[in-house]
């Protein structure tokens, strides 16, 4: 079991980020207790496998999950490699507590860093990899282009970031809406209600239309990136997700 010093939280906001405003993990506070259980359900691991195994992370390497929430993307890349060193970054503590205990359990070294996917809390071309799953359309424009150019910064030559999130060349990010059967209440009613919702709130949303078309190829080819491109895609019941991939060049 690891001890319980090897899972940290750290805090890298400045004072003038205490009150920076973000978007939890599911769109609403209140259903942060839902969202591993609706992840399991949705096939969210699916989707984190198949970005560890499209990263090629290997034995040793230094690792930054931007956007790491509960730690899933996390637990997946040590699952695969648990001799990599992984870092999660998120704004939100308590997605992050929630990491922190889930990793205790399975008895994992990882560590949590409260802050903002513009700084990632690495030095200068010190990671091998940087990942993100689901976490790109919570961010606004300026803070997009921030990540990219950041993680081009922190990237060794050599190194790759691989990112998880809706949209792609041929998405259809609303997804087929279909009815939810019976008007139950309790946690399988809000499951089940989930993909709708957040169906929903990704066809509206603003940000996601920048992941449209090659919206997250360009967006690493803007900060500097020479190869971004898809390398995967795949439907899922709350929408079409694509897997974009970039190095830094040596």
């Amino acid at each position: 079991m690891a001890d319980s010093t090897r899972i940290r939280i750290l805090d890298q906001r400045t004072p003038q980020e205490r009150d920076r405003p973000f978007l939890p993990g599911a769109g609403k506070t209140w259903l942060l207790p839902f969202y591993d259980t609706f992840t399991r359900v949705a096939g969210v691991r699916a989707l984190h496998e198949r970005a560890v195994e499209l990263a090629g992370i290997e034995p040793g390497q230094a690792v930054a999950d931007v956007g790491c929430g509960t730690g899933n993307l996390s637990f997946a890349v040590l699952e695969a490699q648990p001799d990599a060193r992984v870092t999660g970054l998120d704004p939100d503590r308590d997605a992050l507590r929630r990491a922190a205990r889930k990793a205790r359990r399975r008895g994992v070294a990882l560590t949590l860093v409260q802050g903002y996917a513009d700084r990632i809390p690495a030095g200068d071309a010190s990671l091998d990899h940087v990942v993100s799953s689901l976490a790109l359309h919570h961010i606004d424009d300026d803070g997009r282009n921030a990540f990219a150019r950041d993680a081009l910064r922190a990237l060794r030559p050599g190194g790759r970031v691989t990112i998880v999130d809706f949209g792609g060349p041929t998405s259809n990010v609303a997804g087929a809406d279909h009815p939810t059967r019976g008007h139950g209440h309790g946690l399988a009613h809000v499951l089940g209600h989930l993909p709708r919702l957040i169906r929903s709130r990704v066809a509206h949303s603003p940000i996601v239309a920048r992941n449209h078309g090659d919206g997250i190829v360009a967006l690493l080819a803007d900060a500097g990136f020479g190869d971004a491109r898809e390398v995967a895609h795949a439907d899922q019941s709350f929408g079409r997700v694509t897997f974009v991939q970039a190095t830094r060049a040596a």
